[in-house]
């Protein structure tokens, strides 16, 4: 890895906690109907709604087409109730809308100074239209003139390029760990970074994403076409508390990775050697649309200032994620909100949604 002369860590910066107080929330507003084939049509009043419960707690920048878009959605948002005052239009083309994944990844130094790693986007090494989604953090840092890095890899064998990340494949404590997955991050498979070692991988996130720790998970569940993603199994709810998916019937093709992933949890440690405290989150029943599985899971919440949005599935086990939350998350207002249509594109709240911390 070609390690520049100063670094955000060097600098004094880090990803901050998703609960910490945001500045915004970013969105795409969804546009691909080949995403959601079938069910585009609900898509985005779903996303209305997402606009409106965003809006009334924290500013919401929303990518759109061009202006006709624009004006398409700013009547939609209207007639949701969303408070339009509180939304910041930007008419940028996009290929999809998942900006977990395409958008920015900030940094904060002690000061409240932001800045953005611009780590490359590529579909997920899975899809061709990706291009005009990787150029949606460089445009986020112009508009906000903020310093922006690129992580780069400089390998003698293989041409320089810059390093593949998603959001959705990391969540962070703010305060130096991170979660990851080994099926996303190091598999041969998911061709992000083609032989990258572990060690080179976890330097990275040291000198971008100030990380001191990284728990590596195995693997992500069944229906899940990012190779893995860690928001859909595994996520801090603070410094020392993490929250994890759960399936107890091993039937399932979840159960085994799962229960994996809970005992690599349970002998994880602190920097300071004390245990995590660790939450079990259940999973709904499965999710099949069209004789697919899809990844529907309630760790894919996403914490915006005040309030936690989490997916539902008509499920019993709503109900009981829900409670869960709300117990983890005691100060904020817990909300489900119906993602059976949403998750046949593959992601729900969290994999729509990217946070811009307060300064």
């Amino acid at each position: 890895m070609r390690e520049p002369e100063s670094t955000p860590r060097e600098l004094g910066f880090r990803m901050p906690a998703e609960w910490e107080p945001h500045k915004a929330t970013w969105l795409v507003w969804p546009h691909n109907p080949e995403d959601w084939p079938g069910k585009f049509a609900s898509i985005p009043w779903l996303y209305a709604e997402i606009v409106r419960l965003l809006a009334a707690r924290e500013r919401v920048h929303l990518i759109v087409e061009n202006a006709a878009a624009e004006k398409h959605v700013r009547s939609m948002l209207k007639r949701a109730g969303a408070d339009l005052a509180k939304v910041d239009f930007h008419q940028w083309p996009t290929d999809r809308g998942w900006t977990r994944d395409s958008g920015p990844i900030f940094v904060r130094d002690g000061a409240g100074k932001l800045a953005i790693t611009n780590w490359q986007f590529n579909g997920w090494a899975k899809y061709d239209d990706w291009r005009l989604d990787d150029q949606i953090p460089g445009r986020v840092a112009e508009l906000l003139a903020v310093r922006e890095w690129q992580p780069a890899i400089d390998l003698s064998h293989i041409e320089s390029h810059r390093f593949v990340l998603e959001g959705g494949s990391i969540d962070v404590n703010g305060v130096g760990s991170l979660l990851t997955t080994e099926e996303c991050l190091l598999s041969e498979v998911q061709q992000r970074n083609p032989g990258i070692s572990r060690d080179q991988l976890e330097r990275a996130l040291q000198l971008y994403l100030g990380i001191d720790q990284v728990i590596w998970m195995n693997r992500g569940i069944a229906g899940d076409d990012t190779h893995g993603h860690v928001d859909d199994i595994t996520r801090f709810a603070c410094v020392d508390t993490i929250i994890t998916a759960v399936e107890p019937n091993t039937k399932d093709p979840n159960h085994e990775p799962l229960a994996e992933n809970l005992a690599r949890l349970k002998a994880a440690r602190t920097p300071e050697g004390k245990q995590f405290t660790i939450v079990e989150l259940p999973m709904p029943r499965p999710v099949i649309f069209r004789g697919q599985r899809v990844p529907a899971s309630y760790a894919n919440f996403y914490l915006a200032n005040g309030v936690a949005l989490m997916p539902t599935f008509h499920d019993p086990n709503d109900r009981v994620a829900l409670n869960i939350l709300a117990e983890v998350f005691p100060e904020r207002e817990v909300i489900g909100v119906h993602s059976v249509d949403l998750i046949w594109g593959l992601g729900a709240l969290h994999c729509m949604t990217q946070q811009q911390p307060a300064q």
